[in-house]
């Protein structure tokens, strides 16, 4: 896959050398809630279905994005999540790696329908996704784990359309 210019970032595969930096943003208290420890095949084999790109922001990696697609004729979406080097947050640079991907997702892949799942305690997350054009559609009871409990987590059903036809 080639890489993806946005206005601030720049995404790109993930490389062999990304791991240790992806790894080390991921143990972050401020990404671990969120997204748990990760996993020991992360960040090249936990999640197979997901394409992964980092985010490059001025040259220094500073996250990672990635998005999964459901290929259905009559259900077709595709699905993203994102995390950023706490250092990197209230910049701009979350916001514009989710336009970014949600752009290539809608224009180059043919997708129509975006969602994401976000804890509905992750205000950081909600507000980027809302920057980025995507609006809360429902609430899902008990739907992830929340590592801050170790219990399930509710999470908020968020989701972008964009009809070719209304464009």
């Amino acid at each position: 896959m080639a890489e993806l210019t946005g206005e601030r970032v720049v995404l790109r595969p993930i490389e062999q050398d990304d791991e240790e930096t992806l790894r080390a943003i991921r143990d972050t208290p401020e990404v671990a809630t969120w997204w748990g420890p990760p996993e020991d095949d992360f960040p090249f084999g936990d999640e197979p279905e997901a394409i992964r790109l980092t985010i490059l922001a001025d040259g220094e990696l500073a996250g990672m994005v990635q998005f999964s697609e459901a290929r259905e004729p009559d259900y077709p979406y595709a699905e993203i999540d994102i995390f950023l080097a706490p250092g990197h947050h209230g910049r701009g640079l979350g916001t514009d790696a989710v336009r970014t991907t949600a752009r290539h997702l809608l224009d180059d892949r043919g997708h129509h329908r975006l969602v994401i799942g976000v804890n509905v305690d992750n205000a950081v997350a909600l507000r980027c996704y809302e920057k980025a054009g995507f609006r809360r559609v429902g609430l899902l009871q008990a739907a992830a784990r929340d590592y801050r409990t170790g219990d399930w987590g509710d999470e908020y059903l968020m989701e972008r359309v964009e009809l070719p036809n209304l464009r």
